[in-house]
């Protein structure tokens, strides 16, 4: 139905209004009619300025497009290039419509793009602006204009197009020889001197009866009352989106799998682009499992001075049932509690509020009966005045901010800021490049008291419950705030301390790599069979992860000078055990083939030793190799290096030694899995050695 209503965009489409026209200059039907390619020259009224018109000597612009219809495999591939100053300039494009593989009721749709100007009159940048500019415009209108003409389908009473089937002569035929027709190959883009355009993907839903059950398992497909009640309205590329993430991380992720709720504001916060929803959920997953964030409201408990000072607090829910958090960020000391408690106590504490914010939500969707993921926000300004400008206040709440965003995206609903005074255009200036887009939208702001008129505080919050402070009836229980006692700072030294402990309350282990430093840690085998485990994450740089064996105890590293063995700092620790003088084969032999990881990735494995001796876990700086065919390196190492600040990497660690009858007591299988987190696909590779059982998959 989708290609039927795509092929009505021509001789020329009224909701395109720069495609003028198009003449038909080949057509090909094959015997069976399954394949049916027909190609045409198309006439393109560009938006561009008049004077570049007037230099290009041109009012139109011409395209060759060549539709190819496999009825057989039921896809559409169409491919265009520009025949008007082709010399000059390159464009490519290829689309290509196909059935979903988990429901045919779907239909799936690519489109890549790319672009080379060799020259263009001195226009270059301003023809390469235009373009993109166009096909932008194109993308967002073409799944708008495949749904104007398959309602106009629908209003015609077509909505089923049965399958196509062969004629009696060519099922006989394939039933002897097995032969396909082929299908009209795509255009080879050269790799050299091109622009990569913009990449889109769209599900479209083409089922007369979107409610009648498909043929597949149950995950092929959400219910529809669990929607209803857990998600809310999704599309049904929505909910394709949702369940090929949830899929990917059932296959990849080794760790605890977050709902489908929570997945879903990722989704949201990247209009379900899945590619960059998956890459921003699975920084998230790492940094909540190297700081213990699931466990952050059991395991830890707030410092006095917080629960006495810092003024902010549940209360009750708004009028659509979202948990509703008081902030009376003007009666803070913002200033006295950085300097009491330091930016890491401040900003965990913030965190607790998040992860009760969550909890709060799934407690109201049981209570609401409908999905209720986001938590509105009152902000109380009265008071706010240049202390709370103060720069490490500032720089404390900016980095509030910017954890918050990365790591609970579309959990606020609305964020109501009362008693505006004339500082806060200020403060807004400071904070507001820090905030999302679409999280600024919600942002309602009042002056004065003006949030007792009309549009005010009634339209959103019920009257019982407006906070005493601001006009109300309900006694609020959030802390009034007030200064902190100067006997209560403490010394940068102590914050800094204490900064450290804070975040190394775990089992984890920080440590720093460096280029030619590597960080190597010490593991002592006395019977043989026996497991070593590790499960590290890489927070910052790629690194190259090794095993080695040695029948003699390496020297211990010196920690006197920085330029010795061992380095040790607020960052994590560097340890280098093996000796300089050491040679591989030698002294000490490696047991594991080296295994690349890049930045974000979280890595767990074993390996079953099979002498005594003394083991060697080393974590060693990436070198970014050269490219193949030329001494220069590629521009996408280039990039890479330069995100690696002095050449320093970081890994977070966890090692442990079972024996072999405990571990193959408690696992399936002795398997390191390697999760790709910033990968976009997941590739498998193994490695395996006559004394080892590790098998390392990516």
């Amino acid at each position: 139905l989708s290609l039927q209503a795509y092929e009505r965009r021509f001789p020329t489409c009224p909701l395109i209004p720069m495609f003028v026209a198009s003449d038909t200059v080949n057509e090909y039907k094959s015997e069976d009619e399954a394949i049916h390619v027909i190609e045409r020259r198309c006439k393109l009224d560009i938006d561009a300025p008049r004077l570049l018109k007037k230099i290009a000597g041109v009012d139109y612009v011409y395209f060759v497009q060549k539709n190819s219809l496999n009825r057989r495999e039921r896809t559409l591939h169409i491919e265009a290039y520009n025949e008007t100053f082709s010399n000059r300039v390159i464009i490519n494009e290829h689309c290509c419509y196909t059935v979903h593989p988990d429901n045919e009721d779907w239909t799936c749709f690519e489109q890549s793009a790319s672009l080379d100007i060799k020259s263009f009159f001195g226009f270059e940048s301003t023809v390469e602006k235009i373009a993109m500019k166009q096909y932008t415009s194109n993308i967002k209108k073409g799944k708008e204009i495949i749904e104007y003409y398959l309602k106009q389908l629908e209003e015609e009473g077509i909505t089923f197009v049965p399958r196509w089937t062969p004629p009696v002569a060519c099922k006989l035929e394939s039933s002897t020889t097995h032969t396909r027709r082929p299908v009209s190959p795509a255009i080879n883009i050269p790799d050299s001197a091109t622009k990569e355009g913009l990449n889109n993907k769209e599900i479209l839903n083409t089922s007369s009866s979107p409610s009648e059950p498909t043929a597949g398992t149950p995950d092929d497909k959400l219910d529809a009352d669990y929607i209803k009640r857990y998600l809310g309205d999704l599309t049904p590329m929505q909910e394709s989106c949702l369940i090929r993430l949830r899929q990917w991380l059932q296959e990849t992720h080794k760790g605890k799998i977050p709902k489908d709720e929570h997945i879903l504001r990722f989704l949201r916060a990247r209009d379900f682009n899945i590619d960059k929803a998956r890459e921003i959920l699975c920084q998230s997953l790492t940094w909540r499992k190297q700081h213990q964030v699931d466990y952050i409201l059991d395991t830890w408990n707030p410092p006095q001075v917080l629960q006495d000072y810092y003024a902010g607090g549940w209360h009750h829910h708004d009028k659509d049932g979202r948990p509703l958090y008081v902030l009376r960020l003007g009666q803070m000391d913002t200033k006295g509690l950085v300097r009491a408690l330091g930016e890491e106590a401040l900003l965990r504490y913030v965190l607790s509020i998040n992860e009760e914010g969550l909890r709060r939500c799934e407690e109201n969707t049981k209570v609401f009966g409908r999905p209720i993921s986001s938590w509105t926000c009152l902000v109380d300004l009265e008071g706010l005045n240049m202390r709370h400008l103060w720069r490490p206040g500032v720089k404390a709440l900016l980095r509030i901010i910017e954890v918050v965003e990365a790591n609970y995206p579309e959990t606020l609903g609305r964020l109501l800021i009362l008693r505006a005074p004339r500082v806060f255009p200020v403060l807004w200036t400071l904070v507001s490049p820090f905030i999302d887009d679409n999280t600024r939208k919600k942002f309602l702001i009042y002056a004065g008291n003006d949030y007792q008129g009309p549009g005010g505080l009634l339209d959103y919050i019920d009257k019982e419950i407006i906070p005493d402070f601001l006009g109300g009836e309900c006694m609020c229980e959030v802390p009034e705030g007030g200064l902190v006692p100067k006997s209560l700072y403490r010394t940068a030294e102590e914050l800094e301390n204490e900064d450290i402990k804070l975040w190394t309350e775990t089992i984890y282990q920080s440590a720093s790599v460096f280029k030619g430093a590597p960080h190597e840690v010490l593991i002592q085998i006395v019977d043989a069979s026996s497991v070593i485990t590790w499960d590290f994450d890489v927070c910052k740089g790629d690194i190259v992860f090794n095993i080695f064996h040695s029948k003699r105890a390496p020297q211990p590293p010196k920690k006197d000078s920085l330029g010795a063995h061992s380095i040790t700092s607020p960052g994590g620790n560097n340890v280098q055990l093996i000796d300089k003088v050491w040679q591989l084969g030698r002294d000490y032999s490696m047991v594991e083939s080296p295994l690349i990881c890049k930045e974000g990735e979280s890595v767990q494995g074993s390996h079953v030793t099979r002498w005594p001796g003394f083991y060697i876990l080393q974590w060693k700086f990436h070198n970014m190799p050269a490219c193949a065919t030329t001494n220069l390196p590629r521009v996408d190492d280039v990039l890479a290096s330069l995100q690696v600040s002095s050449h320093k990497c970081k890994v977070m660690y966890y090692t442990e030694v079972i024996g072999s009858e405990d571990f193959r007591g408690s696992m399936t299988s002795l398997e390191s899995s390697h999760s790709g987190f910033s990968q976009l696909s997941a590739a498998t590779t193994s490695s395996s050695q006559s004394h080892s059982s590790s098998m390392i998959s990516r």
